[in-house]
């Protein structure tokens, strides 16, 4: 018969306290634990060993240790599992209440699309994904639960960031990830929570974070009561370290073909002038291609004025920046631009870009924010007749989606919004419909418009959903070389 033991874990001493004016914790925790149970087996093994089934082992975790943490500080715990590194972060939990955020009492909608879940509105939440590393359009319409490790890390983060406390707490951080995201995630987390002048405490077993965590306090936790608490003052870091692993090169559109499809515009583009890659060690990092101008471009004639063959010669734009997902968040957008305007082939290069409203990498790398366009009035009507029609104007990037509501309103009622739509707004003719000519008349723009199919059609409205977008446009002009003293 077995008899059952009433204790088998139990803290006999938990003393912490948190002095706000010197910004120290001090910790005493203690406990003793004994077999829950008496069984054959649990006194085979104390007859074996000289053991007494009702003995109680005792253990300390931290003695009259004390740990200072001023506002702002980056804390990195350390050491090996089941030394006590959770405790730690608990007892601080419990000192700091409602001053504290922890990623795991996160409540998280697994099925909701995250741009839904931060922010108190689109322009928030895009900003905030984006601080995080979360700056794929096709991220921002997927849910909790079909992000990878990676991702749901950065999301985590920006909850924290959202939440307004001024400590954030993360237990198990990057446990689970790879070396080169856990360091990625981890420059984020410094740099957001720098920014904001947040205290993290992040604990973990692994060793190899702090160049990219770069913390102000390190506490190495080893079993038993030992403990090593290292300051370091102004502490800081410019770049994740892999940035620094990282070199530019001329490229091919086979390069471009390799990341195509992480851009939220179509595979294809405009004829490049030049392409150069991002690369670290043999890995294709990310891609940038400069093309040739259009004849048109808002913006343009508030920075550059001239005839069109001198717009060739001496304007390239900025056709794709696409950086690979795993390293999102550290610059690296702004790296590519900043390290190759000079190498475009012109003297100036433009730039028109919807994620400019969120993220400010092109201004960052050095160019100069010019305007944001304005509604066109005539693209906002051809939105309206469509919406008439039972179009969603928020799923017309979807060519599926406009493909399966042409098949049930008709290619004729699309076509009368087209028609009407390169009567009164001509210049957005070419941009919705491939033609030979710089400057195609409405007629053929009809007769091409005749020969499409409901496959056409529907990238025809695809191509008119990113006219709508707004845009802001960007110039970067040559620095002129100092003349000689």
């Amino acid at each position: 018969m077995t008899r059952r033991k009433t204790e088998h874990f139990h803290i006999t001493k938990l003393k912490r306290t948190f002095n706000r004016e010197t910004s120290t914790f001090t910790f005493n925790i203690q406990y003793e634990t004994a077999a829950k149970t008496q069984t054959q087996r649990t006194r085979e093994v104390a007859e074996a060993f000289g053991l007494g089934t009702d003995n109680q082992q005792k253990f300390t975790i931290l003695d009259n240790t004390n740990l200072k943490i001023q506002q702002g500080d980056i804390v990195l715990v350390t050491g090996d599992s089941g030394s006590g590194k959770s405790v730690l972060l608990k007892a601080i939990k419990h000192d700091l209440g409602d001053e504290a955020a922890d990623t795991r009492d996160l409540t998280i909608n697994p099925t909701e699309p995250i741009i839904e879940t931060v922010g108190e509105n689109t322009t928030e939440a895009l900003e905030l994904l984006s601080k995080v590393g979360l700056n794929d359009a096709f991220l921002f319409l997927r849910s909790y639960q079909q992000l990878s490790d990676g991702q749901k890390h950065r999301y985590q983060i920006a909850r924290l960031a959202e939440s307004g406390k001024k400590w954030w707490l993360l237990d198990e951080f990057c446990s689970v990830l790879d070396r080169d995201t856990a360091k990625i995630v981890s420059f984020n987390l410094q740099r957001l929570a720098r920014e904001r002048g947040v205290t993290v405490v992040a604990a973990t077993t692994h060793e190899d974070l702090t160049a990219d965590l770069a913390p102000n306090v390190q506490v190495h936790k080893r079993f038993g009561k030992e403990i090593t608490v290292n300051y370091v003052p102004n502490a800081g870091i410019a770049e994740c370290s892999l940035v620094k692993e990282m070199h530019i090169e001329k490229a091919t559109h086979a390069d471009y073909k390799q990341l195509s499809q992480f851009h939220y515009r179509s595979g294809r583009c405009a004829a490049p002038r030049n392409i150069f890659a991002l690369k670290r060690a043999g890995e294709l990092c990310g891609i940038i291609i400069y093309a040739y101008p259009t004849p048109f471009c808002f913006g343009r004639s508030q920075v550059w004025k001239g005839t069109l063959n001198q717009l060739m010669r001496e304007v390239s734009v900025v056709s794709r920046v696409v950086v690979h997902p795993k390293y999102r968040g550290i610059g690296l957008g702004a790296k590519l631009v900043a390290e190759t305007l000079a190498l475009a082939g012109t003297p100036f290069v433009e730039a028109v870009a919807v994620m400019a409203r969120y993220n400010p990498f092109f201004e960052k790398a050095g160019m100069e924010r010019v305007m944001e366009s304005k509604p066109n009035t005539h693209l906002s009507a051809a939105l309206k007749r469509l919406e008439l029609l039972g179009f969603d104007a928020g799923l017309l990037a979807n060519a599926s989606y406009c493909r399966e509501k042409i098949l049930t309103v008709g290619k004729e009622a699309v076509a009368d919004v087209l028609e009407e739509l390169s009567r009164k707004g001509g210049i957005a003719r070419k941009a919705i419909i491939a033609l030979p000519t710089t400057f195609p008349t409405h007629e053929a723009f009809m007769t091409k418009l005749t020969e499409q199919n409901e496959e056409d059609l529907a990238k025809a409205l695809r191509k008119l959903s990113f006219l709508t977008q707004p845009k802001i446009y960007l110039f970067w002009k040559k620095p002129e070389k100092p003349e000689n003293c």
